[in-house]
């Protein structure tokens, strides 16, 4: 242990080492002005500085020389002296005045004023002697203290701070209000004087060094609350200090016309002033800190330790800043291993309390240390301190309840008897380990009186106690077996909180969740705790098969067991009744139910039943039928009842005695609880209630309850007769099913039934025409992408509320789903996506994991036509916006914003590997360019294309180009541009100043000229000639390649420009149809699309076109340019070629890693759930679902596309 026994009765042995192994404190050097590091020498009294004795204090009222309450002011002239120790003691005088009084002697004679200081501090430690001024004068701290240590009287151990009786409770208190009071009082100018705070500290250093427990306890109570004082003084100067801070640095940033250097001067010699204060105070804390409070804080007397720890929480509190670090935290984590209580007791009460913390996490930290507390000595928590953590298994927020739990596990279910547990272990059922504490548990509950909150406590308990919770025989053993001799019977409230608690352990046993009201929802459950469950599950059922009919026979007579019984079959698992052959069981129930509806006409218990019986009616079990004959036998029984007490309760009419009343009564009250859930219109209920409720119209003597009932059955009559009428005959649900059942067939009859080698089936294959993919294109822009409150008038008004909303919602995310399939599996042609993709923005919430996984397939199937879909898209999105507000379009408008946002999320898509997707960026960016440069201005060349603010869109996919493709995407660029539209600088141009800027490379000048490509080629470096392709063989493919590629770069017509389908619900692209038509007409001249990407030699990188073309060109100029310097012209020629050779480079790796592509997972695909098919089974056999990425790649058809 770190604390020290060595305090003897007589108080004089040795208190603790001074050298501490937890801090040194020694630091060589004479201390001056309250230096830090080293407290004030105990043996030295501090130097008087000379020159005037007394400064003048503010706020202090002065006082004669004579008596100032009392206490000698010089020498005691005249009378008995009352010393300053008396007249605290006394406490009759206000503390105020007795500091003011002795600052006034102190401005007068500093040494008799000290003098009583020190007095009081020797007669307040209980001694007799007393300092005289000689002594004071002439003799050190250490002599003085050992001259006042002969005065101490022997045979008492008492002194003040120890003497019973509440005066010197009160002496105790005023004595730290005195020294608060004097620091307070002092704090503006006496405590800066090098003189009073020097020799008081120093005196207390000596005192709290002491071999005397009196001096030791005495002196450490003054320096802690000394320097309480001196932290609040602290805290004080540091607030001036930044006020003045503040004050200085508005009047310097003032302009220098208002600025007063006065005022600057003056605050700066303020702050320096303050800051001054601020070093001396902190000395005087590092010397009671170092000098007092690191020895005593592990005194070996636990009330010294105590005062210790006690005020170090204080000055953490008041000045945080400077004390709540690790520097002094350590000490109370010291401490908090000191095996005698008081010094722990400072954060005892503390810790309980804070276990009701508002912040969540802090209470659950402080639960799971008082369970560590009782852990280790449950006698140290009372009571009260229990049932603080008691009640918090109710708390709503999980995490604490949990905590809360364990800590109510480890108070009441843990057994600390070995010998007696190991004998109980052997024993089953009631007489098992658990009987007794599922006892308790039930009292535990009952004596909380929350009983609405079982679920709850089972919750907080099923972390810890999970064993004694699925105990389900000894609580059924319990309920059904009579007690002993000599055990006691189990009250009816006993019974019925068990029985409560027993249908919340089967919940929370077969859902894993938490019960409504705690927890953020289902989450989903790992494999184990799904294995958990189910074995859970299966226990459950096994037992409560064969129990809970017998538990029914028992309780039928009370409502409240039998309410909470008839919950316990919704968690079976039904199968088990077929598989276990268990249907005498079965039998068994269905017999107590019927016994129960017969019994009760309470409407708890009829609805349970109810209940009960629509589960065991689910048309997925096995048992249905047999079930199903059980109710409609008790439906017939009860029917034919009703109908002859109706018959006899109106032939009677107003002479209707009461049992014919209950009669109608009790058994209208059992029909109206079952036809809530069942359909029961085939028995025609509503004839007979329609016949009372006329009758009480016409006579007005029908019994209000009879009506109430009456009214009740025949609204849920009519209600399942509107569901009927309703259920599939709407047309908005005849045409969303035709819808569904057509795209399962066009995915039944696609190109996908002749795999796995049924060509036989060819003449059953169906490809859908251009026509019929417009018609389903446009059904799903007319019904899919609707607004909220388009939606909210199509729908009639009894369907308004949220539930209606969420399952309108989910019909057409079944019907964007179907459709979506029909483009990963190419059966529609991929570019009519766009009309999809351009919606991903506005329609995030609703639709965006199903747009994103259609993305993200499609990439996976075609990286480079994907590319040209989504830019479509945006094209879509931009020719809207033109023929909305014309060609001048506000750059700065929401809906310019919300093309460029939708294109940065585009741009996201294609991931971090810029080597994969480098082909595809890169045909998107050919695309956008042709698409801005596609028509001229009618009003001249020197006016911008009306298409160029796109490329303010397309900027956003710069980022997503390799170095080498953005150069080669601005040789690209250049084509279109003219030599004026390289000059102009108007805010007009800005989309295409803004793309050109985002394609240079970092280190290359834009000079916006059109020889910039040539000039930052030619400045390249000469790259390694390893490996470079013979000169002729290179000029060979340089002529086949601009035979093949650049010859027809600009007739070609590429996947990027197909036309968007005729659509009945798009409004038609005047810009599309023109993009179109200029297309065709250049097809005769040099062949079509499909030639080009279904002709291998043909499939050669666009990114390798544009750099050969670059090459030539730079050739053919560097030819022209040396054509009479034949040497120069060969040295140009080898550089030319080394330029060249990364571009076959480039085009390799593309190829080597365009297999490798088709494989890869889009990094942010998200799972969702399809639309059921009626043809499920059908389409499994000839086609997996479009969600698993691996029958994508497996599938050979995927293959098939066309690969850039």
């Amino acid at each position: 242990s770190i604390f020290s026994p060595r305090d003897s009765t007589n108080e004089t042995t040795a208190h603790s080492d001074a050298g501490s192994e937890l801090e040194e404190t020694e630091v060589k050097g004479k201390r001056k002005r309250g230096r830090p590091g080293r407290p004030p020498s105990a043996n030295k009294k501090p130097r008087k500085s000379p020159g005037d004795k007394s400064r003048s204090e503010p706020g202090t009222r002065g006082i004669g020389r004579g008596r100032a309450n009392g206490h000698p002011q010089q020498n005691g002239e005249g009378g008995d002296p009352v010393t300053l120790f008396e007249v605290v003691k006394l406490g009759k005088s206000a503390m105020q005045s007795v500091v003011d009084d002795w600052i006034e002697s102190y401005k007068q004679d500093r040494d008799i004023a000290l003098l009583d200081l020190i007095n009081f501090f020797i007669q307040c430690s209980g001694c007799r002697g007393t300092v005289r001024i000689e002594m004071f004068r002439n003799m050190q701290n250490a002599e003085i203290i050992r001259k006042m240590t002969e005065e101490f009287d022997e045979d008492s151990g008492d002194y003040p701070l120890t003497m019973p009786g509440p005066q010197w409770k009160k002496f105790r208190s005023n004595f730290c209000e005195f020294i608060g009071v004097l620091i307070r009082q002092c704090q503006y100018s006496i405590i800066y004087d090098e003189y009073m705070m020097d020799t008081v500290i120093s005196l207390l250093t000596g005192l709290s060094d002491s071999q005397v427990r009196a001096f030791r306890h005495t002196s450490t109570l003054a320096a802690m609350k000394l320097m309480t004082a001196l932290v609040n003084v602290a805290l004080n100067l540091s607030i001036h200090q930044d006020n003045t801070q503040r004050q200085y640095e508005a009047e310097r940033n003032k302009m220098i016309g208002k600025r007063a250097n006065e005022r600057l001067e003056l605050l700066l010699q303020k702050r320096k002033e303050l800051q001054e204060n601020q070093d001396e105070i902190e000395n005087m804390m590092n010397s009671i800190f170092k000098g007092i409070f690191v020895h005593r804080y592990r005194d070996a007397i636990a009330e010294i330790r105590a005062v210790c720890i006690e005020e170090i929480g204080v000055w953490m509190k008041m000045y945080s800043d400077a004390f709540l670090n690790d520097s002094y935290l350590k000490y109370v984590g010291w401490t908090l291993h000191d095996r005698v209580c008081p010094s722990k007791t400072v954060y005892f009460d503390r810790i309980v309390s804070m276990t009701l913390d508002k912040e969540y996490d802090v209470a659950v930290e402080a639960i799971r240390l008082v369970t560590l507390i009782l852990h280790g000595s449950e006698e140290a928590l009372s009571n009260e301190d229990c049932e603080n953590v008691y009640h918090l298994v109710y708390s709503a927020h999980r995490p604490v309840a949990v905590a809360a739990g364990e800590f109510l596990h480890k108070k009441l279910f843990s057994r600390h008897d070995p010998q007696a547990e190991e004998a109980l272990a052997k024993r089953r059922g009631r007489n098992s380990p658990n009987g007794n504490l599922i006892r308790m548990l039930v009292l535990f509950f009952l004596e909380s009186e929350l009983h609405e909150h079982a679920a709850y406590l089972v919750d907080s308990l099923w972390e810890s106690s999970q064993e004694l919770l699925k105990d389900w025989e000894c609580m059924t053993e319990l309920l059904l077996e009579e007690p002993v001799q000599g055990e006691e019977a189990m009250s009816d409230r006993q019974e019925s909180a068990l029985i409560e608690l027993m249908v919340c352990t089967i919940r929370q046993a077969a859902e894993a969740h938490p019960p409504v009201g705690r927890g953020t929802g289902k989450r989903v459950l790992t494999a184990k705790e799904r294995k958990t469950q189910i074995d859970d599950r299966n226990k459950l059922t096994e037992h409560f098969i064969i129990a809970l009919p017998m538990l029914l026979s028992k309780y039928s007579a009370d409502a409240e067991k039998v309410a909470n019984l008839l919950q316990i079959p919704q968690y079976f698992d039904l199968e088990i009744y077929s598989t276990g052959r268990m249907e005498k069981h079965l039998d068994a129930l269905l017999k107590q139910i019927k016994f129960v509806v017969e019994k009760h006409v309470e409407s708890d218990v009829l609805e349970a039943c109810s209940k009960t019986y629509s589960i065991l009616c689910s048309e997925e079990y096995t048992i249905q039928n047999r079930v199903d004959i059980a109710h409609s036998q008790l439906i017939d029984e009860f029917v034919d009842r009703f109908n002859h007490s109706v018959e006899d309760l109106l032939q009677e009419g107003e002479e209707a005695d009461d049992d014919d009343i209950y009669n109608v009564l009790s058994t209208l009250k059992r029909l109206t609880s079952f036809h809530n859930a069942h359909d029961l219109t085939k028995w025609d209920l509503f004839s007979n209630c329609y016949r009372l409720l006329r009758t009480g119209i016409e006579h007005g003597a029908m019994p209000e309850q009879i009506v109430v009932q009456a009214l009740q059955c025949s609204h849920y009559s009519i209600l399942w007769q509107l569901v009927k009428i309703t259920e599939g005959d709407g047309k908005i649900n005849f045409v969303f099913q035709a819808f569904m059942l057509l795209c399962d067939l066009l995915m039944i009859f696609s190109h996908q039934l002749m795999t796995g080698g049924r060509e036989g089936l060819q003449p059953l294959v169906f490809n859908p025409d251009s026509g019929l993919q417009s018609e389903l294109l446009s059904f799903v822009m007319d019904h899919v992408f609707i607004d909220q409150d388009d939606e909210n008038q199509s729908m009639e008004g009894d369907e308004e509320d949220e539930a209606n909303k969420i399952e309108a919602l989910h019909k057409r995310r079944n019907l964007l789903a179907a459709f979506s399939k029909l483009i990963i599996y190419d059966i529609v042609d991929m570019h009519a996506a766009a009309d999809i993709f351009k919606h991903y923005m506005k329609y995030y919430n609703d639709y965006g994991d199903i747009i994103k996984e259609t993305l993200s397939k499609t990439r996976q199937i075609d990286k480079i036509q994907c590319a040209k879909t989504l830019i479509l898209s945006l094209q879509q999105l931009f020719n809207e916006l033109v023929q909305e507000q014309g060609p001048n379009l506000d750059r700065t408008s929401a809906h310019v914003s919300g093309i460029k946002e939708l294109a940065r999320r585009f741009a996201l898509t294609f991931g971090l590997d810029q080597i994969k997707t480098r082909e595809a960026v890169a045909t998107l960016h050919k695309d956008g360019i042709e698409f801005a440069f596609k028509y001229q201005n009618q009003k001249g060349q020197e006016y911008p294309p009306p298409n160029l603010a796109f490329l303010e869109v397309l900027s956003e996919f710069s980022s997503k180009l390799l170095r080498q493709d953005k150069k080669t995407v601005h040789s690209y660029l250049e084509k279109f541009l003219t030599e004026q539209m390289m000059e102009r600088r108007e805010d007009i141009w800005l989309p295409l100043i803004s793309y050109r800027n985002s394609l240079v490379t970092g280190g290359e000048d834009d000079r916006m000229s059109v020889n910039s490509g040539s000039s930052s080629s030619k400045a390249s470096s000469v790259r390694n000639k390893k490996g470079r392709p013979p000169l002729h063989k290179k000029r060979v493919e340089d002529e086949s390649l601009e035979g093949s590629w650049l010859n027809r770069n600009d007739t070609i017509q590429t996947p990027g420009a197909l036309q968007t389908p005729q659509l009945t619900s798009t409004v038609l692209r005047e810009n599309t149809r023109q993009m179109g038509e200029q297309i065709q007409e250049h097809e005769s001249e040099h062949g079509s699309e499909q030639d080009f990407l279904h002709n291998p030699q043909m499939q050669i990188s666009w990114l390798g076109q544009q750099k050969l073309e670059d090459l030539n060109r730079k050739d053919r100029t560097g030819m022209n340019y040396m054509k009479g310097r034949s040497g120069v012209r060969h040295a140009v020629r080898g550089l030319m070629e080394d330029d060249a050779e990364p571009i076959f480079e480039d085009v390799m790796m593309s190829s080597r890693g365009q297999l490798e592509d088709m494989n890869e997972e889009f990094e942010d695909t998200m799972v969702i759930d399809l639309p059921p098919s009626r043809n499920r089974r059908e389409r499994a056999e000839l086609r997996p679902d479009f969600f698993d990425s691996a029958a994508i790649i497996e599938d050979d058809s995927g293959f098939g596309m066309p690969m850039f």
